[in-house]
């Protein structure tokens, strides 16, 4: 493993992806910053990753507040130059559109949405005096159709697309890669299998995306030349229909 001196930050470090690319950028030597609200639940992937020869900070943070946003990119810096920032908060609801209370949207929306303009304003803070860096952001199927149901969840994703697309067509030509991961699936999570089940489905019988598939995507954008950058890339099953 080449050990190399910049870290790379995963905002919304879950269970499933934001683990995978934890153990991904881990193996390539970088040290990772990962949080996620509840920091003390990231303990066991540092011991894994620490317990593998790599390098991970687990923290706590609330991504929807500017401070802490702010702060866990300041104390990123302080370890290392930040080489890679991915932002990877969900917020998946289903409700009827008329069920959708206000607390909802707005609660999505911060989650999936603003949160993830702060985390990519900060992270263009910290790269652009180096004229490097990468800004990566989570998105979906939601974020290019709004089905019925996801209204909340559907205006978010549009949103972080629209942030993301902004940034990179103002930070691309200064040095920064931006880029828009379309995950185009179910995702192989225990949240995801729950709900199968309780539309009546089983879960073995679809085809699921394994979070290392994502975690993989994310290192191909990472290794892209700067010639050939992509701003959107669409993932999904060979048996997924679109």
């Amino acid at each position: 493993m080449q050990e190399r001196a910049q870290t790379v930050v995963v905002v919304g470090a879950g269970d499933f992806i934001g683990a995978a690319i934890c153990r991904a950028f881990a193996a390539e030597g970088f040290t990772v910053i990962a949080g996620r609200r509840n920091g003390d639940k990231l303990q066991p992937l540092v011991d894994e990753i620490t317990a593998a020869g790599g390098r991970m900070i687990g923290k706590s943070l609330d991504a929807r507040k500017e401070d802490e946003v702010i702060a866990f990119i300041k104390d990123a810096e302080a370890v290392g130059p930040i080489e890679v920032c991915i932002f990877n908060i969900g917020a998946n609801v289903n409700f009827p559109f008329v069920d959708t209370t206000e607390r909802v949207f707005r609660k999505v929306w911060e989650m999936a949405c603003y949160a993830g303009f702060l985390t990519g304003r900060e992270a263009a803070r910290a790269m652009l005096p180096r004229g490097t860096g990468k800004i990566f952001f989570t998105g979906a199927t939601a974020g290019l159709r709004g089905n019925a149901g996801f209204a909340a969840f559907a205006s978010a994703k549009f949103g972080i697309r629209a942030v993301a697309e902004s940034a990179a067509r103002e930070l691309m030509p200064q040095g920064i890669h931006v880029a828009h991961l379309v995950i185009d699936s179910g995702v192989d999570t225990a949240w995801v299998r729950e709900r199968i089940a309780a539309r009546g489905g089983n879960p073995d019988d679809r085809v699921l995306m394994d979070p290392n598939s994502v975690a993989q995507t994310y290192l191909q954008l990472w290794k892209q030349p700067r010639d050939a950058w992509m701003f959107e890339t669409q993932i999904r099953p060979a048996t997924e229909p679109w």
